[in-house]
């Protein structure tokens, strides 16, 4: 199968999906059975996945540590990944590995520990995520919380499952003026 016939299918390919399997670090995925659904993942003849989507959602992850080598040994092409939920689990922060998945569109890190704001700011780099959902972390209860995710991610669509507004671009980019010093220029001043 080529690359561009991966492509056109494996978007419709069902996700590999490990969510409620009480998963306490990335290495357990593989050793651990995915969940098996109405239709199967296909695989190549290396026996990886051929999906772009990776469920890990309702375990105990606290951490992503060897994220990275273990989608390499689970998916075929793990830089077309597209869909990575990792909603309810116990994370704190967000993993820069997640900023390393330039393909991904939809992200759900929903439910989790994630208590400082500037942990979305890592997501700016991501050039095709459209979805994102951060809430039940507790910078939910930030003041400014959905305003601030959009200033710092733009080219989201949808944010905690709603549609993402112009109105809501505009209330983002007033609270941004008002709220988000610019950085100062320092002018080297000639000394005559």
């Amino acid at each position: 199968m080529s690359t561009r016939d991966y492509m056109n299918t494996s978007v419709q390919e069902p996700p590999l999906d490990y969510s409620f399997k009480s998963i306490q670090m990335v290495q357990d995925l593989v050793t651990e059975e995915p969940r098996t659904g109405l239709r199967p993942v296909k695989h190549s003849k290396s026996g990886k996945s051929l999906t772009q989507s990776l469920w890990l959602n309702n375990n105990v992850l606290n951490d992503l540590k060897d994220f990275n080598q273990v989608v390499s040994q689970l998916l075929q092409h793990p830089e077309n990944l597209a869909w990575i939920d990792l909603s309810f689990n116990d994370l704190t922060t967000i993993d820069p590995v997640l900023t390393t998945f330039f393909n991904l569109s939809v992200l759900y890190l929903h439910g989790n520990s994630i208590h400082r704001l500037g942990e979305v700011n890592k997501l700016a780099v991501l050039p095709r995520l459209r979805s994102l959902t951060l809430h039940g972390n507790p910078i939910e209860e930030e003041k400014g919380y959905r305003q601030y995710v959009l200033c710092n991610v733009p080219r989201i669509t949808t944010f905690d499952f709603s549609g993402v507004t112009k109105a809501d671009r505009s209330t983002a980019e007033v609270w941004k003026r008002m709220n988000i010093k610019p950085k100062k220029v320092r002018v080297k001043q000639d000394v005559l």
